[in-house]
Protein backbone atom coordinates (compact mmCIF):
# COMPACT_ATOMS: atom_id res chain seq x y z
CA UNK A 1 0.00 0.00 0.00
CA UNK A 2 2.46 2.45 1.01
CA UNK A 3 4.29 3.60 -1.69
CA UNK A 4 2.85 1.18 -4.09
CA UNK A 5 -1.21 2.80 -4.43
CA UNK A 6 -0.53 5.67 -1.79
CA UNK A 7 2.39 8.06 -1.42
CA UNK A 8 2.12 7.34 2.56
CA UNK A 9 5.70 6.87 3.30
CA UNK A 10 6.61 10.36 5.04
CA UNK A 11 3.60 10.80 6.51
CA UNK A 12 4.58 7.25 8.41
CA UNK A 13 8.37 8.84 8.79
CA UNK A 14 6.74 12.00 9.99
CA UNK A 15 3.82 10.64 12.27
CA UNK A 16 6.71 8.62 13.79
CA UNK A 17 9.36 11.31 14.46
CA UNK A 18 6.55 13.18 15.63
CA UNK A 19 6.22 10.82 18.17
CA UNK A 20 9.65 10.67 18.76
CA UNK A 21 10.29 14.10 19.69
CA UNK A 22 8.24 13.76 22.50
CA UNK A 23 10.94 12.06 24.03
CA UNK A 24 14.13 13.74 22.55
CA UNK A 25 14.12 10.74 19.50
CA UNK A 26 14.59 11.14 16.22
CA UNK A 27 14.82 8.59 12.74
CA UNK A 28 16.63 10.44 10.30
CA UNK A 29 16.07 10.47 6.68
CA UNK A 30 19.50 8.00 5.59
CA UNK A 31 18.60 5.53 8.87
CA UNK A 32 14.79 5.61 6.99
CA UNK A 33 15.52 5.11 3.15
CA UNK A 34 18.16 2.49 4.54
CA UNK A 35 17.00 0.67 7.11
CA UNK A 36 13.32 1.59 8.56
CA UNK A 37 11.40 1.77 5.55
CA UNK A 38 8.42 -0.47 5.06
CA UNK A 39 8.94 -2.27 8.67
CA UNK A 40 5.82 -2.17 10.73
CA UNK A 41 6.23 0.90 13.36
CA UNK A 42 6.66 -1.83 16.26
CA UNK A 43 9.73 -3.34 14.50
CA UNK A 44 10.76 0.38 13.99
CA UNK A 45 10.92 0.80 18.00
CA UNK A 46 12.35 -2.21 18.33
CA UNK A 47 15.61 -1.51 16.98
CA UNK A 48 15.72 2.33 18.26
CA UNK A 49 15.49 0.91 21.47
CA UNK A 50 18.52 -2.05 20.20
CA UNK A 51 20.37 1.28 18.43
CA UNK A 52 19.53 4.26 20.40
CA UNK A 53 18.73 2.86 23.45
CA UNK A 54 14.55 3.84 23.61
CA UNK A 55 13.14 2.70 26.87
CA UNK A 56 10.77 -0.42 26.02
CA UNK A 57 8.18 1.29 28.48
CA UNK A 58 7.69 4.08 26.05
CA UNK A 59 6.65 1.47 22.80
CA UNK A 60 3.01 1.49 23.61
CA UNK A 61 2.97 5.61 24.34
CA UNK A 62 4.76 6.01 21.32
CA UNK A 63 2.72 3.85 18.84
CA UNK A 64 -0.24 4.93 19.68
CA UNK A 65 0.94 8.88 18.94
CA UNK A 66 2.35 7.97 15.90
CA UNK A 67 -0.79 6.36 14.84
CA UNK A 68 -3.22 9.48 15.82
CA UNK A 69 -0.24 11.61 13.70
CA UNK A 70 -0.70 9.00 11.18
CA UNK A 71 -4.71 9.67 10.93
CA UNK A 72 -4.29 13.27 10.96
CA UNK A 73 -2.25 13.20 7.53
CA UNK A 74 -4.47 10.64 6.07
CA UNK A 75 -7.79 12.77 6.89
CA UNK A 76 -5.24 16.19 5.58
CA UNK A 77 -3.48 14.27 2.36
CA UNK A 78 -4.97 10.76 1.13
CA UNK A 79 -6.99 11.48 -1.89
CA UNK A 80 -8.28 9.67 -5.07
CA UNK A 81 -5.57 9.00 -8.01
CA UNK A 82 -7.74 8.05 -10.89
CA UNK A 83 -4.85 5.80 -13.29
CA UNK A 84 -4.72 4.28 -10.01
CA UNK A 85 -8.63 3.56 -10.34
CA UNK A 86 -8.44 3.13 -13.60
CA UNK A 87 -5.87 0.15 -12.84
CA UNK A 88 -7.45 -1.41 -10.97
CA UNK A 89 -10.53 -1.12 -12.30
CA UNK A 90 -9.36 -2.81 -15.52
CA UNK A 91 -7.58 -5.26 -14.30
CA UNK A 92 -11.10 -6.65 -12.26
CA UNK A 93 -12.56 -5.88 -15.52
CA UNK A 94 -10.20 -8.44 -17.25
CA UNK A 95 -10.60 -10.94 -14.15
CA UNK A 96 -7.96 -10.72 -12.09
CA UNK A 97 -8.02 -10.89 -7.99
CA UNK A 98 -6.72 -8.19 -6.39
CA UNK A 99 -5.30 -8.62 -2.70
CA UNK A 100 -3.67 -5.70 -0.72
CA UNK A 101 -1.01 -6.78 1.64
CA UNK A 102 0.38 -4.21 3.98
CA UNK A 103 2.98 -3.78 7.11
CA UNK A 104 0.31 -0.70 8.43
CA UNK A 105 -2.58 -1.71 10.73
CA UNK A 106 -5.74 -2.66 9.60
CA UNK A 107 -7.44 0.44 10.61
CA UNK A 108 -4.54 2.79 8.24
CA UNK A 109 -4.96 0.23 6.07
CA UNK A 110 -9.09 0.55 5.76
CA UNK A 111 -8.96 4.31 6.52
CA UNK A 112 -6.58 4.53 3.58
CA UNK A 113 -8.33 2.50 1.23
CA UNK A 114 -11.75 4.39 1.98
CA UNK A 115 -10.11 8.07 1.31
CA UNK A 116 -8.47 6.55 -1.88
CA UNK A 117 -11.36 5.21 -3.23
CA UNK A 118 -9.70 1.57 -3.80
CA UNK A 119 -11.51 -0.94 -1.31
CA UNK A 120 -14.11 -1.77 -3.54
CA UNK A 121 -11.37 -3.04 -5.93
CA UNK A 122 -9.95 -5.75 -3.24
CA UNK A 123 -10.62 -9.12 -3.23
CA UNK A 124 -8.65 -9.00 -0.15
CA UNK A 125 -6.94 -7.16 2.58
CA UNK A 126 -4.36 -8.39 5.06
CA UNK A 127 -2.31 -5.63 7.73
CA UNK A 128 0.38 -6.75 9.99
CA UNK A 129 -2.60 -7.92 12.65
CA UNK A 130 -2.94 -10.76 10.14
CA UNK A 131 0.37 -12.58 10.52
CA UNK A 132 2.98 -13.43 13.11
CA UNK A 133 5.85 -12.31 10.97
CA UNK A 134 5.73 -8.98 8.60
CA UNK A 135 7.93 -8.34 5.94
CA UNK A 136 10.53 -8.93 4.87
CA UNK A 137 9.17 -12.08 6.12
CA UNK A 138 7.09 -13.63 2.92
CA UNK A 139 4.23 -15.23 5.36
CA UNK A 140 1.80 -11.94 4.41
CA UNK A 141 2.13 -12.95 0.97
CA UNK A 142 2.01 -16.94 1.30
CA UNK A 143 -1.36 -15.80 3.23
CA UNK A 144 -2.54 -13.65 0.44
CA UNK A 145 -1.70 -16.33 -2.65
CA UNK A 146 -3.11 -19.47 -0.41
CA UNK A 147 -6.42 -17.02 0.41
CA UNK A 148 -7.16 -16.25 -3.39
CA UNK A 149 -6.44 -20.20 -4.38
CA UNK A 150 -3.64 -19.21 -6.09
CA UNK A 151 0.35 -20.91 -6.36
CA UNK A 152 2.71 -18.33 -6.07
CA UNK A 153 4.00 -18.59 -10.11
CA UNK A 154 0.91 -17.48 -10.84
CA UNK A 155 0.67 -14.16 -8.59
CA UNK A 156 2.56 -11.01 -9.29
CA UNK A 157 3.27 -8.80 -6.69
CA UNK A 158 3.96 -4.84 -6.96
CA UNK A 159 6.46 -3.51 -4.33
CA UNK A 160 8.58 -0.22 -3.98
CA UNK A 161 11.33 -0.81 -0.60
CA UNK A 162 13.68 -3.62 -0.20
CA UNK A 163 11.77 -4.94 2.81
CA UNK A 164 8.85 -5.28 1.02
CA UNK A 165 10.62 -6.89 -2.26
CA UNK A 166 12.68 -9.59 0.08
CA UNK A 167 9.39 -10.70 1.15
CA UNK A 168 7.63 -10.84 -2.55
CA UNK A 169 11.09 -12.93 -3.95
CA UNK A 170 10.72 -14.74 -0.81
CA UNK A 171 6.99 -15.53 -1.30
CA UNK A 172 8.18 -17.60 -5.03
CA UNK A 173 5.85 -14.74 -6.47
CA UNK A 174 6.72 -13.08 -9.61
CA UNK A 175 7.67 -9.26 -8.81
CA UNK A 176 6.94 -5.82 -10.31
CA UNK A 177 9.38 -3.30 -8.81
CA UNK A 178 8.08 0.11 -8.66
CA UNK A 179 10.25 3.36 -7.95
CA UNK A 180 7.06 5.28 -6.96
CA UNK A 181 3.29 5.47 -6.81
CA UNK A 182 3.46 7.27 -10.57
CA UNK A 183 4.78 4.09 -11.85
CA UNK A 184 1.54 1.88 -10.63
CA UNK A 185 -0.08 2.08 -14.00
CA UNK A 186 -2.24 0.04 -15.93
CA UNK A 187 -0.01 -0.21 -18.57
CA UNK A 188 3.08 -0.96 -16.96
CA UNK A 189 1.72 -3.73 -14.72
CA UNK A 190 0.01 -5.10 -18.53
CA UNK A 191 3.45 -5.05 -19.87
CA UNK A 192 4.47 -6.83 -17.16
CA UNK A 193 1.79 -9.57 -17.00
CA UNK A 194 2.88 -9.76 -20.64
CA UNK A 195 6.18 -10.06 -20.14
CA UNK A 196 5.72 -13.35 -17.66
CA UNK A 197 3.01 -14.64 -20.00
CA UNK A 198 5.42 -14.66 -23.05
CA UNK A 199 8.63 -16.54 -20.64
CA UNK A 200 10.06 -13.77 -19.03
CA UNK A 201 12.18 -14.19 -16.09
CA UNK A 202 10.47 -14.83 -12.76
CA UNK A 203 10.96 -12.00 -9.98
CA UNK A 204 12.55 -9.78 -12.42
CA UNK A 205 12.79 -5.84 -11.14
Amino acid sequence: MDGVLIEAKDWHYEALNRALALFGYNISRQDHLTTFDGLPTRRKLQLLSERCGLPTGLHSFINKMKQVYTMECIFMHCKPVFYHQFALARLKAEGYKLALASNSIRMTVDMMLEKAKLAEYMDLTLSNKDVKKCKPDPEIYHIAIARLGFLPHECLILEDNFNGIAAARASGAHLLKVDSVDDVTYQNIRARINELENGGEKAAS
